[in-house]
């Protein structure tokens, strides 16, 4: 076949499957754009690490003011593609441009309070992998710092009901991490996932403070054969504070709820709330949920 035949078979196919076209609409945020600005908000939330460059303290207001004049300008026409698209609200849709500029300013301005409590999870980080030769290492080797801080941008977004840019940024960050922390998740501070590949994080979790995960947990629905009529539910787990959760578990459920202080084991699979300060295991044949004993026992756990 020739290029005109190719051509026209394709053409065809545009008729014949319109699901997938996307033509004579708007025009939508482009992922490569938002890749990029996403890159430049992880440098400005930690100057230095992320540059080819040394960054000197008497150099920091110019370098940090060029680029975030070239963010905001970037990030403003990402914006008001989005809601051009899909308009939060009625002032929205009649001045696009306006309430974009408006909403990357609002933005932009979450950026040092976003760095407040990027801080308490390196220190998470830290505190909790003994591997951790410095501070320093995890913010420029551990994929969770990237994975974590993405989504605190990216949920800022999604609060302000900004379309398909909260999502796009995490599955940036999600394919260059393997973590999968979707920008609806609600994650408090003092976080830390360690390892940090295949760990998945569905859109309606609430995570409270000093939360530690492992690689491969799921944090998901407990069915979503409902489809879109779930939409805005409360889909997806919540875990209170100082929970450790180990590799492979499987947490499901909107009502599921893990109660504080709890330790969860690997490859255990909960569909039901767990009460505070539980340990819950598989003992080879089947899951147990021990409990801690009151304060002076003896035994760390009791059934």
């Amino acid at each position: 076949m020739n290029v005109t035949q190719l051509t026209d078979q394709l053409i065809a196919s545009y008729a014949r499957v319109g699901g997938i076209n996307y033509l004579d609409g708007r025009n939508l945020p482009s992922k490569s754009a938002i890749a990029g600005i996403t890159m430049e908000l992880v440098r400005l939330l930690f100057p230095g690490f992320f540059d080819a460059k040394v960054i000197h303290s008497s150099e920091l207001k110019v370098e940090t003011a060029t680029r975030m004049d070239a963010v905001l300008g970037r990030l403003e026409d990402e914006v008001c593609k989005a809601i051009e698209y899909q308009p939060p609200d009625d002032a929205a849709k009649r001045a696009p441009r306006k309430a974009a500029a408006a909403l990357t300013r609002e933005f932009l301005a979450s950026l040092p309070d976003l760095r407040e409590i990027l801080q308490t999870d390196v220190e998470a980080a830290y505190a909790g992998d003994p591997a951790a030769a410095s501070k320093e290492e995890i913010i420029v080797a551990y994929p969770f710092i990237e994975s974590i801080a993405v989504q605190r941008l990216a949920h800022e977004l999604y609060r302000r009901q900004v379309a398909l840019i909260p999502r796009i940024m995490t599955e940036w960050a999600h394919g260059r991490t393997g973590t999968d922390l979707h920008p609806g998740a609600t994650i408090g501070s003092h976080f830390f996932i360690d390892h940090g590949t295949g760990t998945v994080i569905g859109e309606t979790c609430v995570i409270g403070t000093h939360v530690k995960i492992y690689h491969g947990v799921t944090l998901g629905a407990r069915s979503t054969s409902g489809g879109q009529q779930l939409k805005g539910k409360k889909r997806h787990p919540t875990i209170e504070d100082h929970v450790t959760i180990y590799p492979g578990a499987t947490i499901l459920g909107g009502e599921t709820v893990i109660g504080a202080g709890s330790t969860i084991g690997g490859n255990v699979f909960i569909m039901q709330s767990v009460a505070p300060g539980s340990l819950v295991i598989y003992d080879g044949l089947d899951m147990r949920v021990l409990q801690k004993p009151p304060k002076g026992k003896p035994s760390d756990y009791q059934i």
